[in-house]
């Protein structure tokens, strides 16, 4: 494992998305195959994500060159450990390393097709984590070998394995001890990764195929070993509902799963200090269509993340690369349009990097989906439109919730530095008080301020001596909208005598010139839009130039279809040709 700051870019904008996009539509990506034709060009990609990822964050990478510890995840597995700029994140992550492969290597087959618990995000300290779901005892005992098992490609690969025989039935009932072993290992690495809330997206408690019980769960492990964690089960549909999504002209809206099938027989499942603050009824998930499911699961995960406490969260479905990606997706890109994660990214970069990362390299299979028409991929990126608003915000209890009577925005902010940099405190007048906040790292909170003046004389007081000051002017022409949240260096000021060069440039000083730019920042609801929406048109654009959608057939008036028409109007194409 080596500690890495990033390489040098690899490609950049349009042109290598393009690239990616054509190169993941080709070929289920495997860490094993190291080899032949593609080679040079997933060199190209992984080492992209490297730089994107060494833009923002120290890291170090586990090697998975060969596919030796999973074949189908990346061959560099990134570990983000903390911001990359010191004065712009205090949170760091407690993991080690070495530590962590050590507990991969150990638990790897505790879950299915060796999908192991892997931390892909860093937020607030806390690592939201990925995999498969748990292993069953054919996996463990089948006559095939878990090698062979994991070898193919697709979920049909269990087709193949062969009928377990008596004597490893006789195994698989009188040596309970491998799972206590196994799991017991996968336990020890979800503790090491400060994991508590584990979201199950399967809609069965077991994976079955032609009889035999291939995947299990920890809702429904029998020894009650994941006790100890916080489990929630959030059923969605799998890939191959996304068919129908594609048949009705790539239209959510009204698209509701059946939930009276034979092999569902997971629900909903939520513990009620989780919901309470979401204004949810859970009791209506079956009657919710895909987009309603959709928002609520996403509003569920952006409340648990963002809670209180220090622990990090699993998202997991069957296999771990499609349900899987898609949330994992939607987070990472809700985050970083809030100002929270991968702050220095520009659209097309955060597009290129969750598109390479966390759905090419962790073996998404595009090409099977494509062919069988189960567009859950399209669908993630096409969804953002239903995310843009406030209420899908990590900072939306943070935006105004708190603002004391009297007070703007930009005055409790510069009321904040002065009474951290100056040894004249204003206490006579107020008490600035900080506590420990749920928001944005080293960002500043309403919340977390509790401003009491002494009244209306003092409040003018202090309006009249900020008026008069230089750094205060400066404030008002760099901040001209009100509804616009300082950013994090606006805020958690350094005095310039104080302040290490090294990062000097890393973060605005009030007083410092209003047209920098500072690297991290808190964005407005409409900002957040802004950036979503600029995410979704590059994904479009460059989805149309490379693989296309597959247009269902024309109704009686001829009409292209609602999505499709909104497509050509949206990336400039003209007429009827095929998109």
């Amino acid at each position: 494992m080596a500690a890495a700051r990033g390489c040098p870019p690899a490609g950049s904008g349009d042109r290598a998305l393009a690239e990616l996009l054509l190169e993941f539509s080709r070929a289920q990506y495997r860490a094993k195959d190291g080899g032949g034709g593609a080679a040079a060009k997933v060199e190209r990609i992984e080492r992209r994500c490297l730089e994107l990822f060494g833009r923002d964050y120290r890291y170090s990478v586990i090697p998975n060159a060969h596919g030796e510890i999973c074949a189908h995840y990346p061959r560099h597995i990134v570990l983000l450990e903390r911001d990359a700029c010191a004065g712009r994140d205090p949170f760091e992550s407690t993991v080690q390393v070495g530590k962590l492969q050590d507990l991969i290597n150990r638990s790897k087959m505790a879950r299915c097709r060796g999908r192991f618990v892997c931390p892909v995000i860093l937020y607030k300290g806390k690592h939201i984590c990925r995999s498969a779901t748990l292993a069953g005892w054919g996996e463990l005992y089948g006559r095939t070998g878990y090698n062979y098992i994991f070898s193919g490609g697709s979920d049909d690969a269990w087709a193949d394995a062969e009928d377990i025989s008596e004597e490893d039935s006789a195994l698989r009932n009188a040596d309970s001890q491998l799972f206590d072993k196994v799991r017991g290992h996968d336990i020890k690495l979800l503790r090491y990764l400060s994991v508590r809330y584990i979201c199950d997206l399967m809609v069965e408690n077991k994976k079955v195929k032609f009889g035999l019980n291939v995947t299990s769960s920890e809702k429904v492990d029998k020894a009650q070993r994941y006790a100890d964690f916080t489990l929630l089960s959030i059923p969605y549909p799998g890939c191959e509902f996304f068919k129908e999504y594609k048949d009705r002209d790539y239209t959510a809206e009204g698209l509701i799963f059946n939930w009276k099938q034979d092999y569902v027989d997971a629900p909903l499942s939520i513990p009620v200090s989780l919901t309470q603050s979401l204004n949810i009824d859970w009791s209506e998930y079956q009657s919710w269509d895909l987009v309603q499911q959709t928002q609520n699961y996403l509003k569920l995960l952006i409340s648990i993340i963002n809670s209180d406490d220090d622990s990090g969260l699993l998202v997991h479905c069957i296999s771990g690369w499609d349900r899987t990606p898609l949330f994992i997706s939607l987070l990472r890109l809700s985050l970083w349009a809030d100002g929270l994660i991968h702050a220095s990214l520009e659209p097309s970069e955060i597009l290129y990097l969750t598109v390479a990362y966390d759905w090419f390299l962790f073996g998404h299979m595009l090409a099977d989906r494509l062919s069988k028409g189960e567009e859950i991929f399209f669908f993630c990126f096409n969804f953002l439109k239903h995310i843009t608003s406030e209420e899908f915000s990590a900072v939306k209890s943070q935006r105004r919730k708190s603002l004391p009577p009297g007070f703007t925005l930009e005055e409790i902010c510069m009321l904040k530095q002065r009474d951290r940099g100056s040894t004249t405190s204003l206490s006579s007048d107020f008490s600035l008080g900080m506590e420990s906040s749920p928001g944005a790292a080293g960002s500043f909170t309403y919340e977390a301020v509790e401003l009491m003046p002494a009244g209306a004389q003092a409040q003018a007081a202090w309006r009249k001596s900020c008026a008069s000051s230089p750094q205060a002017v400066l404030w008002s022409r760099a901040q001209q909208s009100e509804d616009r949240l300082p950013s994090t260096g606006m805020v958690e000021v350094k005095s310039s005598s104080s302040s290490s060069s090294t990062h000097s440039d890393n973060f605005l000083r009030i007083g410092s010139s209003p047209l920098e730019v500072p690297r991290s920042r808190l964005v407005s609801a409409s900002d957040r839009e802004s950036r979503l929406e600029e995410v979704r048109s590059a994904f479009l654009a460059s989805y149309s130039r490379t693989i296309g959608l597959k247009a269902v057939p024309p109704s009686p008036s001829g009409a292209i279809g609602g999505l499709l028409e909104q497509f050509v109007r949206g990336v400039g194409l003209r007429g009827s040709s095929t998109l």
